[in-house]
């Protein structure tokens, strides 16, 4: 797998190849799962914010979050994996073969494409 790059050019999506990378900060424990738009770390970095209803314990929150951005991107659950982050609020998810897919799941976060 080739390194992407940490520029914050295309903000928290950033293509690899054929793949979407997607920098998020994860809300677990919360009343819904969905998307709150993208918000600034205290470094300038932008991120995705997403919560999720399940809870921070044995992967479920990593899998809750796979689910909703692969859904979110109109592509199967297996299509997405945290790849960085995985015991962390903020994470990357890789989305194989998302670039395709790239403008469905800005207009659900909120971003335009």
């Amino acid at each position: 797998m080739s390194t992407p790059s940490r520029s914050d050019a295309g903000g928290p999506f950033r293509l690899d190849g054929a793949d979407l990378l997607v920098d998020l900060r994860l809300t677990p424990r919360a009343g819904r799962d969905g998307f709150d738009g993208v918000k600034r770390l205290a470094d300038g970095r932008a991120v995705v914010a997403a919560r999720v209803r399940a809870v921070p314990e044995d992967g479920k929150a990593n899998a809750a979050v796979e689910l909703l951005v692969a859904g979110a991107a109109g592509l199967p659950k297996s299509a997405a994996s945290v790849v960085a982050g995985a015991t962390a609020r903020v994470k990357t998810v890789r989305l194989t073969g998302g670039a395709s897919a790239a403008a469905t799941l800005k207009a659900a976060v909120g971003v335009g494409a």
